[in-house]
Parts: C-alpha cells; sequence; structure tokens
C-alpha cells in the first residue's frame, strides 16, 4: 500500500513517502527510505517493486554524477526528468520497470520544478501529484487545499493532512512516512511522522 505524494510551493518542492518494506502479507521493515537525493538539488521518489524501484533510482542517481562529472555541470531539473523518462521508455520495449516516480527540483533561474513519471514513461510538469494507494486521499486533499505560491508551513500542513487521511481511511495504512524538501540551499530531510519504530535486535 505505497504512498509517494508531493507539491511545488514558494521557493521550495516537497516529496513525501511512505516508508514500509512490504512483501505479500509481510511487512519486513518500516524505515525504508524512498526518497532518493539524486544530487545538490533533486529529490526522486519512486514507488513500485522493491528491487526494480531501487535498481532504477540507483541507475539514475549514477547516471546524473557521471554526466556532472564528464561535462562539469549538473543536469537541470527538467534534463533530468528526461532522461529518466527516456531510459523508462527504452526498457519498456525490453525489460520494463515496475517502477512510478516523483523527481522534484530547484535551479537557480527557473526555480522549483516537480515531475510526473509513470511506469510506462509518461512525462509531464505538475504542481502536485502522487503515486500509490495513497493517491486517491492524498490528491483529493491536495485538490482541496492546495494553493500556488503555498509556504513551507502551509505545505507541511497539508502534507500532514494527507497523511492522516491516509491512516484514517486506507485499509492496510502506512504507519510511517519520510518527508523531504529541495530549495535554494539544496535537496534535504525535513521530518519523519511516525506512529511506529523497528525493534532495536538484541546482541548476543
Amino acid at each position: 500500500m505505497e504512498c509517494v505524494f508531493g507539491l511545488v510551493g514558494d521557493g521550495f518542492a516537497l516529496v513525501a513517502a511512505d516508508s514500509s518494506a512490504v512483501n505479500s502479507i509481510l511487512v519486513h521493515k518500516s524505515n525504508e527510505d524512498k526518497i532518493m537525493i539524486l544530487d545538490s538539488h533533486k529529490l526522486l521518489g519512486a514507488s513500485g517493486e522493491a528491487g526494480d524501484r531501487v535498481q532504477f533510482t540507483e541507475y539514475i542517481q549514477k547516471n546524473v554524477h557521471l554526466y556532472e562529472f564528464r561535462n562539469g555541470i549538473p543536469l537541470s531539473t527538467a534534463a533530468a526528468a528526461n532522461f529518466t523518462r527516456g531510459e523508462l521508455a527504452q526498457a519498456l520495449r525490453k525489460s520494463p520497470y515496475s517502477v512510478n516516480i516523483l523527481l522534484a527540483g530547484y535551479d537557480k533561474d527557473i526555480g522549483p520544478s516537480l515531475y510526473y513519471i509513470d511506469y510506462i514513461a509518461t512525462l509531464h510538469k505538475v504542481d502536485k501529484g502522487a503515486f500509490g494507494y495513497g493517491s486517491f486521499f492524498s490528491l483529493s486533499m491536495m485538490d482541496r487545499h492546495y494553493h500556488s505560491g503555498m509556504s513551507l508551513k502551509e505545505a507541511v500542513d497539508l502534507v500532514d493532512k494527507c497523511i492522516v487521511e491516509i491512516r484514517t481511511r486506507l485499509v492496510v495504512s502506512p504507519p510511517n512516512f519520510v518527508i523531504k524538501i529541495v530549495d535554494k540551499d539544496g535537496a534535504r530531510e525535513y521530518a519523519w511522522r511516525e506512529t511506529i519504530k523497528d525493534a532495536e535486535v538484541p546482541t548476543a
């Protein structure tokens, strides 16, 4: 029951995701970080099959770094989104990845942006977006409360509303969420919203 959602505010973009690693009826862990920091000013939130998600996001991250090392300049957020979309489209004809992506970034001349990329390589620039079963609730909350130019406090309040709605309405709701933001100061973890913590493994 994965949930990844994000939005663009006044001078920043925000991505939130659940942190449950689940297979069938088993929860393996509840602190899995599904939002990768691509580079200093980009975030990549992903949902989908665990193997595809980890493999594909790491592949994108390493190629974004490789481009910067080779050329001396980083990819813009739009360029990174188009590269990601191209790799998904190419894989779609061979061995498709079951992964959906929200790519957020901040460019000096453009400001914050958010890109929606699904598993069949659809790419669209959006102000707000979501994937997973939680999207049924988070999208409706964002349709009701989102407005352009939101402050960070307003955006985090809206994310908290979405999390509460998901926990209340989704039949098997994830307990923990991570929130990350990207702005002119870079991409970073903002907060966790936890209801349970993984138990410590006892030492012999």
